[in-house]
């Protein structure tokens, strides 16, 4: 039976190339019905074999992981696409997803993603790309600010990197054991002149280069970098610190990495716990 499942997969992604998808779209569907299929199997079900009710607790699985409401949405789209193929659009009829205030949205990577997106990059065996996704995952730096690097502004005995920013504005930003450990392995490689990341023609990266890389992995910076931010934030850093260590220039921006994870609740808990008079 699971050979049918995967059989079906690959049918629905010929299927895909047909209806004029993209390879980056087609890539996540196949990415998504595998971990899809996956769940399915864990719970002796098969693919070929799903109904409204395994759509449905899917979903809720989903959200009791912390996905994002963009996410979940996401991924409730590569299923109802599949049940088309399949001539059976009853499988997602119905199917209640908690919604979110998709403008204030912030969307980031679980730990568990990150461990997944990591572990696809280095497998990639690229020591330029492995060093660039732990640059903008443990420092949540800009593409431009990456782009900008020079080897002076890297400096391993203080295990820092000094950051540019579009303004004019540097930041001092520590780096992680895993980065340094990266980085130097990359730059011991390819012993780049000037720039920090270059190309295979030893000019400069370019953003759009970076972000074109950064595609392959079905990821972008800017959620790298939110990702960065909102680990910091759970792991109990102030927003000062995270406000700073992003090169934020006002920490209203800082306090939504905050808003998204903490319910309402906590914040008035907060404020009687502070000031009731029994305190």
């Amino acid at each position: 039976m699971q050979g049918s499942s995967s059989t079906t997969i690959d049918q629905f992604l010929t299927w895909l190339e047909h209806e004029g998808k993209s390879s980056n779209t087609i890539s996540t569907y196949q990415q998504e019905l595998k971990k899809y299929e996956k769940w399915l199997q864990d719970h002796n079900q098969e693919l070929v074999d799903i109904n409204q009710k395994h759509v449905q607790k899917y979903i809720v699985f989903l959200e009791q992981k912390g996905k994002s409401p963009i996410t979940t949405d996401k991924v409730f789209g590569v299923i109802r696409t599949f049940a088309k193929y399949l001539k059976r659009p009853d499988i997602t009829f119905d199917i209640k997803i908690k919604q979110g205030n998709k403008k204030d949205e912030i969307e980031t990577l679980s730990k568990e993603d990150c461990e997944e997106l990591l572990s696809e990059v280095r497998e990639s065996e690229n020591e330029r790309n492995i060093a660039i996704v732990y640059m903008l995952l443990h420092t949540g730096i800009r593409v431009s600010e990456l782009c900008a690097l020079n080897i002076s502004d890297i400096d391993f005995r203080t295990k820092q990197v000094n950051v540019l920013d579009t303004h004019g504005d540097r930041r001092i930003i520590p780096m992680s054991e895993e980065l340094i450990e990266y980085l130097s392995f990359y730059m011991g490689a390819i012993q780049p002149k000037e720039a920090v990341f270059v190309s295979r023609n030893n000019e400069r990266l370019t953003e759009r280069s970076v972000q074109y890389m950064l595609k392959k992995f079905h990821i972008n910076a800017q959620k790298l970098r939110h990702t960065f931010c909102q680990h910091l934030i759970d792991q109990g850093a102030s927003l000062e610190v995270v406000s700073k260590l992003a090169g934020h220039r006002d920490i209203n921006v800082t306090k939504r990495y905050a808003k998204s994870r903490v319910p309402e609740t906590e914040f008035e808990n907060a404020i009687r716990r502070t000031f009731s008079k029994d305190s």
